[in-house]
């Protein structure tokens, strides 16, 4: 199979929680709004084409947020997969108020968190939220209200697994002593690894790890620039070698590349296909060091 046709399937598979198998190469909704991450986008059946299209490329991972519109990209996954088919997952996020364009606010109070999961069960059409992340801890709330909320609503049958975003090992350590997290989300890439703890930890603990803006990678990918050299070995672009090290990087790594384009989305899932050599493996991850 060429790198074109590669499924997500090419990506190796991980059991978020121990009892939800996915492909590791995902997608996230994020881009599927307006400007700002606020408001419809402005091509909505390109939406949900690509949706589709990533579901058709074997994608069964796909990350959203009550925040993305808000619950635009909500709505678009439902009107683009309902009813889901079996093996699909969706890893959705609350904690985060939105008062307009690029405005986004933590509110952790338990009454806001349980709200924003019962309007998320309503918008994705799910009895059951597969995997519920706290988008950010609240720090004007205390964190056995915040993580404490959402293990009563998974006692409650409503939420399957809770996860993290954007925290550190300290912060993953206490959460984890109040319910099970199966899940953190930060910002990583190979241009920026400053949650390289953070991965380790989660690895080490069957945690997985989702790299969010995983195609971050600036100069590195500019013509004649490291990247860009290796890619052209693979015959691959930047976009799809920068993927590829992810997915060495970590077993639990579930990059989800988000984007609004089919042409955008059939190229980073056929960075599943990209098996990069331990040398070049090296050769990237010594380039932000």
């Amino acid at each position: 199979m060429s790198i074109a046709q590669s499924n997500a399937a090419a990506s190796g598979t991980y059991a978020v929680g121990g009892d939800l198998t996915v492909n590791r190469l995902g997608y996230g909704t994020m881009q599927l709004t307006g400007p700002g991450v606020w408001g419809d986008p402005k091509d909505p059946d390109e939406a949900v084409r690509v949706l589709r299209r990533a579901a058709e490329l074997g994608v069964n991972f796909i990350d959203t947020a009550d925040a993305y519109g808000p619950f635009t990209a909500d709505l678009l996954l439902r009107k683009a997969l309902h009813p889901y088919k079996d093996g699909i997952v969706i890893a959705t996020k609350a904690g985060f108020t939105r008062s307009g364009p690029n405005a986004w606010k933590p509110v952790g109070r338990p009454e806001y968190l349980r709200q924003q999961t019962e309007l998320s069960l309503r918008h994705l059409g799910v009895e059951r939220i597969d995997l519920m992340q706290l988008h950010r801890i609240d720090p004007k709330v205390p964190l056995e209200e915040q993580i404490g909320e959402l293990a009563l609503l998974q006692q409650e049958g409503k939420i399957r697994h809770i996860g993290l975003s954007q925290v550190g090992v300290d912060e993953l350590k206490a959460a984890g002593a109040i319910a099970k997290i199966v899940s953190v989300q930060n910002l990583y890439n190979l241009s920026n690894r400053e949650s390289e703890e953070v991965l380790n930890y989660a690895e080490a603990n069957g945690i997985a790890f989702i790299p969010w803006f995983p195609l971050a990678t600036g100069a590195l990918a500019k013509e004649g620039g490291p990247l860009d050299a290796i890619a052209k070995k693979y015959d691959a672009q930047p976009s799809q070698i920068a993927l590829a090290w992810l997915l060495k990087r970590s077993p639990a790594m579930l990059p989800i590349p988000g984007t609004s384009s089919v042409a955008h989305v059939e190229e980073n899932i056929a960075a599943a296909g990209v098996a990069l050599s331990d040398e070049d493996f090296a050769a990237l991850s010594a380039l932000a060091k």
